[in-house]
């Protein structure tokens, strides 16, 4: 006896799955400039490493003898791969089903990903393209409805993986409902330029809703996302979604009990860079580059910065010091002069979270003038996002430097500080708490109304005490670890680099407050 005839149906059914939408589906699917999610599986994985999991999960229709009618697959694929040799979880919805809005089968392979990520200890991709729930057939009657009371929400385990492992999503077409609420529970998020769109309700629902009538580029395009903190990076295609995952990944770990991957550097710990000696004018009002002094400092192209349009006074990205990965925090003084804005505060918390959780060192390039101030940064909350950048960084556990590179002032300025940061200065820096100039203004405004030419005596007083600041009194103070040469900013950064090798095996494990969306 034999079960070859039960076998040759599994193969069908395997077979069917893998038609996908059918070719009159795909063919659509590609018509759009989108590639459907095999491919794009394809496309970020380790070749031939994908290993999927419920390849005959489907909403199947069976006759009133038990026979096959029609078989539906389920429109979310899911699995193991590999990225660079490293195992990863992988999934995603199928546009060419229903749009990408989940079946039966697809939404409990969807809900599974995150608990196969946990469970395993792997890294999770969310490739992202679906309408979340329909109202199609929900006025069905008969059958239970809703889940049981005592079954543990679905959203629990999404919030646990972001503590766990390193969770990355990719918005490559047109995402509302659930996974719109997916794409940002992660840790990194890319969509693409031109074919993806990320809404909370799509179009037709915000007409009915509210009367406004919008496409779906002008209601969650990437001129609207971009700005809004909603994802990361833009990709100019789907291939560039896919090589961005994988540089975001190979800077961490696969689980917060393991090590970040420290990789051999062929970069001289010991490079000076003439450079760094005139980087900050000495006009303190004058604007400088920040991004080319990091490019001096951290391993040669291994900057890769996030979310350089949301809060853009805040840099922050993932780079390597002699091959070990770390957090990069710094101020652009280009926008808003650095200030710490509501935008740059909310993903200055979330950076810093994260890298706690997955125990990354922070170097931190500190050139703050403070908390925005005005109406429309008292509008925006500004003080009290502020205040949460301040207590991330208050309870910090990884190892983290300061660089005081230029102005340190005002109450924003905690938040470059975590518990036993190691801190060196610059001769450029500048610190107190008030910038010179809102500081003189305030102090000595008396005395400036009284002369017989106020801005003459302005600009006298705020000489005298930029004078004063010297950073000199604070070295000799102890009030920083080492005032140093720029130019020396590498050697030392990369000395420090060995010295929390130790303290880095002792911090495993989950911490305390992980990262939330």
């Amino acid at each position: 006896m034999s079960w070859e005839n039960e076998v040759k149906e599994l193969e069908r059914r395997r077979y069917l799955a893998k038609q996908q939408g059918g070719e009159a589906g795909i063919a659509k699917q590609h018509a759009r400039g989108r590639l459907t999610i095999r491919e794009r599986i394809d496309v970020l994985l380790d070749e031939g490493s994908f290993k999927e999991h419920g390849r005959a999960t489907a909403s199947p229709v069976y006759d009133d003898d038990g026979q096959l009618e029609e078989y539906v697959p389920a429109n979310y694929i899911v699995g193991f791969g590999e990225i660079d040799a490293r195992r990863v979880t992988i999934g995603g919805e199928d546009f060419t089903l229903k749009g990408g809005s989940p079946n039966a089968a697809g939404l409990r392979k969807s809900v599974y990903a995150e608990h196969l990520a946990v469970q395993y200890k792997t890294p999770l991709v969310r490739l992202l393209e679906g309408g979340g729930g329909s109202v199609r057939g929900s006025g069905n009657k008969g059958g239970t409805v809703g889940e049981p009371v005592f079954a543990e929400p679905r959203f629990k385990i999404i919030a646990d993986a972001m503590g766990e492992v390193p969770v990355v999503s990719a918005a490559l077409g047109a995402v509302a409902g659930f996974p719109a609420g997916r794409l940002v529970a992660a840790h990194f998020s890319v969509m693409t330029e031109h074919t993806s769109q990320v809404m909370i309700g799509g179009p037709a629902l915000v007409e009915r809703a509210l009367g406004v009538r919008l496409s779906k580029e002008e209601l969650g395009g990437a001129g609207v996302h971009l700005h809004s903190g909603i994802v990361d990076n833009l990709a100019v295609d789907e291939y560039d979604a896919m090589a961005q995952i994988r540089r975001f990944l190979s800077y961490l770990p696969s689980h917060v009990n393991q090590r970040a991957p420290r990789i051999d550097c062929d970069d001289p710990v010991d490079r000076i860079e003439q450079g760094l000696l005139t980087a900050i004018p000495r006009d303190s009002n004058a604007g400088f580059n920040m991004r080319a002094i990091l490019d001096q400092i951290l391993d040669k192209d291994s900057f890769f910065e996030m979310a350089p349009y949301f809060g853009p006074s805040q840099i922050f990205g993932l780079a390597r010091l002699n091959g070990q990965p770390v957090g990069v925090l710094a101020n652009d003084c280009m926008h808003y002069a650095g200030a710490m804005t509501a935008a740059a505060a909310q993903k200055y918390r979330r950076f810093v979270e994260m890298c706690d959780t997955f125990h990354l060192p922070v170097v931190n390039f500190v050139d703050q003038p403070g908390f925005m101030i005005g109406p429309e940064s008292e509008a925006d909350g500004t003080i009290r996002y502020g205040m949460a950048a301040v207590a991330a960084a208050a309870q910090a556990s990884v190892p983290w430097a300061v660089i005081q590179v230029h102005k340190g002032f005002g109450v924003a300025t905690a938040a470059h500080y975590a518990p036993g940061a190691y801190i060196l200065a610059w001769p450029s820096v500048e610190s107190g708490p008030l910038p010179v100039e809102g500081g003189v203004a305030v102090a000595f405004h008396r005395e400036i109304a009284a002369s017989p030419d106020p801005e003459a005596k302005r600009a006298e007083l705020e000489q005298r005490l930029r004078e004063s600041r010297s950073p000199f009194p604070r070295a000799e103070s102890f009030a920083v670890h080492e005032l140093i040469d720029p130019r020396e900013t590498r050697p030392v950064l990369c000395d420090w680099i060995e010295w929390i090798q130790p303290q880095l095996d002792q911090l495993l494990g989950t911490v305390k407050f992980p990262v939330r969306p």
